[in-house]
């Protein structure tokens, strides 16, 4: 399928290379572009005479869809339909999105997700198009099919009943996350801008881990994690065991992309959640791009995560094996300000991933040390054998009695003086 791009920016110079990639992630084919800087026409979004262009681009490309870096309002969208041949197709940025979400939801979570943020989508210009079809137009465009007046009731019945399985989701995946940190395991979260690299990282920390043994300890992980070289190609969350000396759990989850709407934003929120309530965030960013494209995206990582987010952020420059030390050098002290003290990594061949492990353990909660002094009984050892699988252990001393001298995150420490007080005292001889 063959599409042409277009957008219109209030000033400068219209940049399309994020659009044309989200057009080849959709699997099309960018035939050409049409561009404009002005200020926003309420009609068409572009200006009549830069419209009339794009007609002429269209016809001579035999183009089948236009795809605006813009957001379109309903009326535009609809303008913009009648200015072009009838069988064109119109779309803004965030129902290409979509549709690319769309492609990729392979879970029952993200495939909630994605039909949420489409029905959000879909429901101004369902108004629209009743307020159309009760002037007596009715027009029949951006796949609404016939006018019908109860089907603003059923967008918002629709997404009523999606809200409420996310929700039981969530509460599954909140009990999860707690029963992994009572097990004594850190999470770790990769964040960033889409085609960063997360989920090559996330490979990369887990290649020491055995598969077999990562399935045993957690069923519900993942054993893989896509990495391919186009955008959104983790639309779920994949959470692999890190190979650390300390027991940690990463998670890949969607990446970001410039100029969200809070509605589409809002709608991945259950995604979103392993990064909001992570214990530490690694925001990756591509260390190849210039120094500009690298700020603005940090800005559209900051503008999502602390908003919400709990944890502290670590910054990795990741791809360093692309550009050279002092290019490296320079991005660090002009990016400063946004990522302080960040770790150049390329996760591709492994270079920085020794002392992105030494930073992660350094942010992470420290340990806390404990010596419990436990009865010698039947009883006594399961609890040591707990310890051994929950906490890094120093010492055991087997006398009269058995004194445990093990550290472990505050949480373990807890459990573990609570199931050494439900311990019965050994019997006398």
């Amino acid at each position: 399928m063959g599409v042409i791009v277009a957008k219109r920016v209030d000033s400068g110079t219209a940049n399309t290379a994020e659009i044309r990639d989200l057009v080849r992630a959709a699997g099309y084919e960018v035939l050409d572009e049409v561009t404009q800087t002005r200020t926003e026409d309420a009609a068409l979004c572009l200006g009549e005479g830069k419209v009339a262009t794009l007609e002429a681009v269209v016809r001579e490309t035999n183009a089948d869809r236009v795809v605006f870096d813009n957001e379109l309002g309903p009326y535009q969208t609809y303008n913009l339909a009648g200015e072009l041949p009838e069988d064109v197709e119109v779309l803004d940025r965030f129902r290409l999105i979509l549709e690319v979400f769309g492609q990729r939801a392979q879970t029952r979570k993200a495939q909630l997700q994605v039909e949420l943020a489409e029905l959000r989508y879909e429901l101004p210009r369902a108004e629209a198009k009743v307020s159309l079809a009760r002037r007596d137009e009715r027009p029949g465009f951006m796949g609404l099919g016939e006018y019908d007046e109860s089907r603003e009731q059923d967008i918002k019945a629709q997404i009523s009943r999606i809200r409420e399985e996310l929700d039981r989701i969530e509460e599954t995946e909140a009990k999860r996350r707690e029963q992994r940190r009572e097990s004594g395991f850190d999470l770790v979260a990769l964040a960033g801008y889409t085609n960063a690299g997360k989920s090559t990282l996330l490979r990369r920390l887990a290649a020491d881990v055995d598969i077999e043994e990562n399935a045993e300890l957690h069923p519900d992980l993942d054993a893989t994690a896509e990495s391919e070289d186009r955008l959104f190609t983790t639309l779920g969350t994949t959470t692999r065991r890190a190979a650390m000396d300390r027991d940690v759990l990463v998670t890949d989850t969607v990446g970001f992309i410039s100029d969200l709407p809070h509605w589409l934003v809002e709608s991945f929120k259950s995604t979103l959640d392993s990064v909001y309530r992570a214990d530490l965030v690694l925001l990756v960013v591509d260390a190849s791009e210039s120094t500009e494209a690298i700020r603005e995206k940090l800005v559209t990582c900051h503008d999502t995560l602390y908003e919400r987010n709990e944890a502290p952020i670590v910054t990795i420059l990741n791809k360093t094996d692309r550009v050279s030390e002092a290019e490296l050098r320079e991005k660090r002290e002009a990016l400063s300000a946004l990522a302080p003290n960040p770790v150049g990594i390329s996760a591709l061949d492994g270079e920085g991933i020794e002392e992105l492990c030494e930073r992660i353990g350094q942010e992470l909660p420290a340990y806390e040390r404990e010596r419990l002094v436990l009865p010698m009984t039947e009883a006594t050892m399961s609890l040591v054998s707990w310890v051994h699988d929950n906490a890094r252990v120093n010492d055991v001393d087997y006398g009269e009695q058995v004194v445990v001298d093990f550290e472990a995150r505050p949480a373990i420490i807890e459990r573990s003086r609570a199931k050494a007080g439900d311990l019965a005292p050994a019997e006398s001889a």
